[in-house]
């Protein structure tokens, strides 16, 4: 075990990479988390934790700063502004730290990074919230400062989803929900696979509907369990494998996925395609075509094949070829706040319809590789009717395509009863998927089902 005082120190770097410097979370948190890999399991779950729970309540824990400090949180020297955003957390949040070991722990941390004359203020501050944090937490004023997220989202979601459902999606964004990943089932049977996983302690729960689907917890590296080396299981959303059984790709089919990185669609797609066929993997740049080819070299799998190729960019040599297309194209990133909360710090509302443009733009050129009769996927990982429903509306308009009724295709997987062993855990969907699923596409929502916030619609290029 380190010293505690050294895993705060991480921490406040971490935090200092992400909110002073611009560094994606999941990225800084993971780089820093392989760096210190003789940390033990305890320390390195209170760094993770420490480090999410300060991102997702960061627009609260502002708030409550702002409200017990004279100087506005934006004046505050960066080390001093995130000594004291993570202390919050800790007062409010982590009930197996005592309080006063956060404000100790604080104020030496500050006369480490040579703050000496700003320990008085750090103290003063937290003693204060730690002694009226009842007080402070019962009168948080509306859902965007109570749940942690910006007035623009909430707005949005509220016009376009309800108050309550805007609700039940901020509420699940906050609450920790196990790791995911699909068992590559063409490698390995799901039984071997689990008596691998619990070999080595890992916990692991399979979804009743979506049986080669694991929520796993308890396990310290994904990376050091011998089904994860041996390409048995990738992790991805069960969202991303809804859409994956959606594309329902025969053997033999040609299947190119134009934004491929990190691969986890064009994996599923192999292993549905059992060894036949072939799956090619793009993505705009040398990096993400190395990441796509990482994942497919641990797997194992020899019908993959990656191209670096600009999606905007039109490519006669596979004009109206494949089988399936899957556009999993750049979006708002919504719908994975739970997973990178930094998203909702950092996207706007005109960007957001911005990015709505850019996907019109590349679905005006990837159409165009569908053969006729075959199959295009639009998805993104958002909550955004703009990117969403009415960007499918206008491509089927505009392109000699129709939808594909998915009842018979994913239908059971998304029924309620087929959550009936996470009783409590999700709000009921009702009616909120099976009415789209003949139209064709599926909005899932965080809260109400195992997944994350994940738009697919799927259709028909005309014969």
């Amino acid at each position: 075990m380190t010293d505690v005082g050294n895993s705060r120190e991480l921490v406040l770097d971490i935090l200092i990479e992400i909110l002073e410097k611009g560094g994606p979370s999941h990225v800084a948190l993971r780089q820093a988390l392989g760096k210190y890999q003789y940390l033990s399991k305890q320390d390195r779950a209170f760094i993770t934790r420490v480090t999410e729970g300060t991102l997702e309540y960061l627009i609260q824990i502002d708030y409550i700063l702002d409200s017990c400090s004279k100087t506005p949180v934006a004046k505050m020297k960066p080390v001093i502004r995130n000594i004291l955003r993570m202390s919050v957390y800790q007062i409010l949040y982590l009930d197996r730290i005592p309080d006063s070991a956060a404000c100790n722990e604080a104020v030496k941390l500050a006369g480490k990074r040579h703050f000496q004359g700003l320990k008085g203020f750090v103290n003063g501050i937290l003693r204060r919230i730690s002694r009226e944090k009842e007080k402070i937490t019962e009168s948080l004023p509306g859902l965007s400062v109570r749940l942690s997220a910006p007035e623009w989202l909430t707005a949005m979601w509220n016009e376009e989803l309800g108050k309550e459902r805007t609700e039940e999606i901020l509420k699940a964004f906050l609450r920790e929900r196990p790791v995911t990943v699909r068992c590559n089932e063409s490698l390995a049977g799901r039984e071997e696979i689990l008596k691998s996983l619990e070999s080595q302690g890992v916990t692991c729960h399979a979804l009743p509907s979506l049986p080669g689907v694991l929520e796993l917890s308890g396990y310290d590296y994904l990376e050091s369990l011998e089904a994860f080396q041996q390409g048995w299981i990738q992790v991805q959303d069960t969202s991303s494998v809804l859409a994956g059984l959606a594309a329902a790709p025969k053997k033999g089919s040609f299947v190119l996925d134009v934004c491929a990185a990190p691969g986890g669609k064009s994996i599923h797609a192999a292993d549905l395609l059992a060894g036949t066929g072939m799956v090619e993997a793009r993505d705009i740049t040398e990096k993400k075509a190395a990441l796509i080819e990482e994942n497919v070299y641990r797997c194992g799998f020899s019908n993959i094949r990656t191209k670096v190729w600009d999606a905007l960019v039109p490519d006669e040599s596979v004009m109206g070829k494949a089988d399936v297309v899957l556009a999993d194209l750049p979006c708002s990133g919504l719908g994975i706040i739970g997973k990178k909360p930094d998203i909702k710090l950092r996207m706007t509302k005109e960007s957001a319809d911005s990015l709505a443009s850019l996907q019109r733009e590349i679905l005006s050129v990837v159409w165009q590789y569908v053969k006729p009769g075959g199959i295009l996927v639009y998805s993104t990982c958002t909550i955004h009717k703009a990117e969403n429903q009415e960007n499918a509306a206008w491509f089927l308009e505009h392109f000699p395509f129709v939808p594909v009724d998915l009842t018979d295709r994913i239908g059971a997987f998304v029924q309620p009863e087929n959550l009936a062993d996470r009783i409590g855990a999700y709000v009921q969907p009702e009616s909120l998927l099976t009415d789209s699923l003949k139209e064709g596409w599926v909005q899932l929502l965080p809260g109400y089902g195992p997944w994350d916030g994940f738009f697919f619609s799927v259709m028909q290029r005309k014969e």
